[in-house]
């Protein structure tokens, strides 16, 4: 494992890289914790998101308990697949097993945002004793159609731009309906969280554009999701959604509920998918169910 230098300007995480069973070198933040830390939490993100979206929540958590942000593969700063094929959830949960390897972690929380939930469900099945707890951010074992359908609209034809501004306006574009209380302040940090800057000034989406393939073959949603949710049934588990969300519906909540009576449920209002998860009450929920397990 490649240790990068700890970075105090960066929230006190430390880059680190590791080298996968393919010789793919994937990025990941690593918030060190108390000398005496709780169970660590593994911050996984959405399709086309990175590890910077946890950088507010990670160290609030990081006060009581290490803290690791991965960079999927062919997201953030982790390397791109030269086989587009292998953009799939099953190759990215062997990924996190060997991150959890490399960074010497038997066993985590899980903080899963859409597909970094879907990643969790299969971790719940094929790994569960690396499972402390989970929380699934706005994801769950019905995928409504209509919301994958908008989210493949969009992969991998993000236009480059020329400025932040720019950016933020592409974001708020595409996501106003879902966040309707952001203001102009909130769209410039979705948008430093969304896109990289080159060398050259031109503002790129921060993943490689051929995780579409996939997306629009309907690889990324993984099958016979309520069979791998009740692999969670030992495993304590928050839900989180969005009450504007078009992935996860009230109804899917419910029914999940239902079939996991000890699941603890969060209802985020004015938030659509998914919750940033830097929101107060997400905050306070995560850090509850953190410390209960």
């Amino acid at each position: 494992m490649a240790r990068g230098k700890y970075n105090r300007r960066m929230a006190d995480f430390a880059e680190r890289t590791f080298t996968c069973r393919d010789g793919l070198r994937l990025y990941y933040r690593d918030y060190p914790g108390p000398t005496r830390p709780g169970v660590a939490a593994l911050c996984l993100h959405g399709l086309t998101r990175n590890s910077k979206d946890f950088e507010e929540l990670a160290p609030r958590l990081a006060r009581t308990r290490r803290v690791l942000a991965l960079d999927v593969r062919g997201r953030g700063r982790s390397e791109r697949d030269p086989q587009a094929a292998r953009y799939l959830p099953p190759v990215y949960a062997q990924d996190v097993v060997e991150l959890l390897a490399a960074a010497g972690e038997p066993r985590v929380a899980v903080i899963g945002t859409s597909m970094g939930g879907l990643l969790a469900l299969l971790l719940a099945a094929a790994r569960p004793e690396l499972l402390a707890g989970v929380v699934l951010n706005d994801i769950g074992p019905v995928v409504d159609p209509k919301g994958i359908a908008r989210i493949a609209s969009y992969v991998g034809k993000g236009a480059d731009v020329r400025s932040w501004d720019a950016a933020a306006d592409a974001m708020k574009s595409l996501n106003a309906p879902f966040f309707p209380a952001f203001g102009p302040a909130d769209w410039l940090r979705f948008a430093r969280r969304t896109y990289r800057e080159d060398s050259d000034g031109t503002l790129r989406p921060d993943y490689d554009p051929a995780i579409a393939e996939a997306t629009r073959a309907g690889g990324a949603v993984p099958a016979d999701l309520w069979g791998l949710y009740a692999a969670l049934a030992p495993i304590p588990t928050l839900a989180i959604r969005g009450e504007l969300s078009d992935i996860l519906s009230d109804e899917t909540l419910d029914e999940m509920a239902r079939r996991k009576p000890d699941l603890e449920v969060l209802r985020v209002p004015r938030r659509g998918h998914a919750p940033t998860l830097d929101e107060p009450e997400c905050v306070a929920a995560i850090e509850k169910f953190l410390l209960r397990i």
